[in-house]
């Protein structure tokens, strides 16, 4: 009997899919990510030179015939190194957010099912965790694990955790006083089997659409330690490595920081547009 209710409650939501495809916005944002999906896996194929080789005499060269992008102050070629730094940025953002959800989600569902004191000092310590900001916090743990690429995935993942374990907490407390909640604890259900079985089901679709949202802000996130030094190191293609590599040069060659940049707005802005989509199919608030 307590089944029967989430499986009404994911019924009401038919053609989620087809309503997705309604949001221009949303359709907007699937097609550049497409777009640059594609491109990133395809980026050994799509590459016209080898995205590390240097070419000394071919420094600075601008976007023409022979470079399509341009060239680099050490005459990389900008077009390879942007398509190669896509993979990099796009894996960053997705692993980081992975481990965001991975740790959050438990420590949500813990804090909100239990409440009392577990959820006194789990949301306390979130709170400390939320008084420095995102990108702040990722700083910081970068500089203790020591720059690497690798590191700011753990870095940027670790510092959205508290924004999943808040969200997550919420939506747990709602969901733990569901009738169908009641009915499983009545009938002898376990916890384990209460939270995956018929909390974790009403957690999913805001947790998909902040991880959409948060992939975006990953990438960002990423990219500007990167910027910094503390991210991927030379000679790696990485889109917030070339920013910083091209800021000495933006007079005389534009390109080096404006191809990146460009690849960094387009990925951010189709992650916001898919996460609107999202929110307004999945969220039932905002449903007229």
């Amino acid at each position: 009997m307590p089944s029967s209710i989430p499986e009404s409650d994911s019924a009401s939501r038919p053609g989620a899919l087809r309503r997705l495809t309604r949001q221009r916005g949303a359709v907007v944002g699937m097609i550049i990510l497409a777009v640059l999906a594609a491109m990133a896996l395809a980026a050994p194929w799509l590459s016209p030179r080898d995205p590390i080789k240097t070419a000394p005499r071919e420094a600075l060269q601008a976007p023409g015939s022979r470079f399509l992008l341009g060239s680099d102050q050490f005459g990389r070629d900008v077009a390879s190194r942007a398509l190669h730094g896509a993979r990099l940025s796009l894996t960053v953002g997705l692993i980081a957010v992975s481990i965001a959800v991975g740790l959050g989600t438990p420590v949500g569902l813990l804090s909100g099912y239990y409440g009392g004191r577990v959820d006194g000092f789990v949301m306390r310590v979130v709170d400390v965790l939320l008084a420095f900001p995102g990108i702040l916090l990722a700083l910081a743990i970068v500089s203790v694990l020591s720059p690497g690429l690798n590191n700011v995935m753990i870095a940027v993942g670790l510092s959205a955790v508290p924004n999943y374990a808040r969200l997550v907490r919420a939506s747990t407390l709602s969901a733990r006083e569901q009738l169908y909640v009641e009915a499983a604890r009545a009938l002898g259900s376990r916890d384990l089997s209460i939270v995956t079985r018929y909390i974790l089901p009403n957690v999913v679709a805001p947790l998909i659409v902040t991880a959409t949202l948060g992939l975006g802000t990953a990438i960002l996130s990423a990219a500007a330690l990167s910027f910094l030094g503390l991210g991927s190191q030379p000679p790696q293609p990485e889109w917030g490595r070339m920013l910083s590599e091209g800021r000495d040069y933006l007079r005389e060659a534009w390109w080096i920081s404006t191809v990146p940049g460009l690849g960094i707005m387009l990925t951010v802005l189709a992650m916001n547009l898919l996460g609107d989509g999202l929110r307004d199919v999945l969220d039932p608030r905002l449903k007229i």
